[in-house]
């Protein structure tokens, strides 16, 4: 073969594989997908993150996974991985798409708490909490729950000094146990009434401190991104039954109602604190099944920002971008609150006056809803990362936001 004819075909190897890479296809109609496709429902480029066989799993829409590059090797991102092994944490580089084990594999782990400025992440498994560094992998035991109060932490505060989380009775988990569905527990939970104590633990000096307990289901616990002091919680139950998104200064222990109801069946739920901690978001409803908003409570001024969508945007979960510029949404099955025929989308939000100005970015028809997808912007503001079965398992995918080009990984796209 003479030199041109292998420059010929290298070339159309190359188009052929850039062809591949740039697929469009219907999102899930293949088991496998490819590793990189072009949802041919929205033009956007999506990507599989998650490459390990077994299940791997993003984190909660609400819990940071994200770790900054040092220099250039790119970000990293924590999920977890499942295998017959157990269950462990994983680092994976958002440049690189390489994985890396961070833990040993447990019977039983939680947690998902990432300390973004001392490059660690907290986990718990049983009773007792662990923390291990990224970098160096090296791990520290930083505190074991006393027999007469067993719980678990969610949460880490803006400094980094204290876990959070909440207590529960033993009654309480014995209703979780008998009645392991969310349908079957939910209601039995809230009615219960059992008293709940929400609590903090210095990772340097494992000093468990109670700031508050009260007869009441508190749940779904925040430290602010920039205030360590300021914790959120919120009274669990039927959205529509409570006054349900509060918070409480953990150094003088006042607690604050952040929005209260004003109708009839209104909910509000599902709160996050924006990037910069001067706002509480929630998926505010008036009434329940009605009308749909994104809802912003400003935490000095309480003023109240709305963003209405039509039935079909309505999400599970909402999150923002670092600057507050673009929204965006999980979307949902017609089985949820809102009865959405057509709401299986990932979604990008832009506000526009009071309302958004919805972007379908996946296509999620052939995804399980019982599993949440969760949404995060990646670190460079560039894609969306969520978690999906379509592929029969689950596994962790991004999706860019601008529309399908052959450039880029997650880490670096239109660097």
């Amino acid at each position: 073969m003479n030199n041109l004819s292998y420059q010929l075909l290298l070339g159309l190897a190359l188009v052929s594989a850039g062809a591949q890479a740039q697929a469009k296809l219907e999102t899930g109609s293949k088991k496998p997908m490819p590793t990189e496709w072009i949802d041919q429902d929205t033009g956007h480029k999506v990507v599989r993150l998650t490459r390990l066989d077994g299940g791997n799993a993003s984190f909660y829409f609400h819990n940071n996974p994200f770790i900054k590059q040092r220099g250039s090797e790119g970000d990293l991102m924590v999920f977890y991985h499942t295998s017959p092994a157990g269950k462990q944490l994983y680092t994976l580089n958002l440049k690189t798409y390489q994985a890396q084990p961070l833990t040993r594999a447990y019977a039983q782990v939680s947690g998902e708490i990432v300390a973004p400025k001392s490059r660690q992440v907290f986990y718990q498994t049983q009773d007792t909490v662990y923390a291990t560094n990224i970098d160096t992998k090296k791990t520290r035991r930083v505190f074991v729950f006393p027999k007469d109060f067993k719980a678990s932490i969610t949460t880490l505060n803006a400094d980094e000094t204290e876990l959070g989380g909440a207590w529960s009775t033993d009654a309480e988990k014995e209703i979780s146990k008998k009645y392991p569905e969310k349908h079957d527990y939910f209601t039995r939970i809230y009615e219960a009434k059992l008293p709940r104590t929400l609590f903090s633990v210095n990772v340097k000096t494992a000093q468990l401190n109670k700031l508050f307990t009260d007869s009441a289901w508190l749940n779904h616990v925040q430290y602010s991104p920039t205030d360590p002091n300021l914790l959120m919680f919120c009274h669990e139950g039927p959205w529509h039954k409570v006054d349900r998104i509060w918070t409480i200064n953990t150094k003088t222990k006042a607690v604050k109602l952040v929005h209260k109801r004003t109708m009839d069946m209104e909910i509000a739920g599902h709160e996050f604190f924006s990037p910069d901690g001067k706002t509480i978001w929630f998926d505010n409803q008036l009434p329940r099944g009605a009308t749909f908003y994104l809802t912003g409570t400003n935490l000095q001024t309480g003023q109240e920002k709305k963003y209405q969508m039509t039935r079909d945007e309505w999400s599970i979960h909402f999150t923002t971008s670092a600057d507050q510029k673009l929204f965006a949404g999980d979307g949902g099955d017609p089985g949820q609150v809102a009865k959405a025929p057509n709401g299986q989308w990932i979604y990008l939000f832009h506000p526009e006056g009071d309302k958004f100005r919805s972007e379908k970015l996946v296509n999620m028809k052939a995804h399980g809803y019982k599993l949440e997808p969760n949404i995060h912007f990646s670190p460079d503001g560039k894609w969306l990362i969520f978690r999906a079965n379509f592929e029969g398992e689950e596994e962790v995918y991004a999706v860019e936001l601008a529309p399908a080009s052959l450039k880029g990984s997650v880490g670096k796209a239109g660097q």
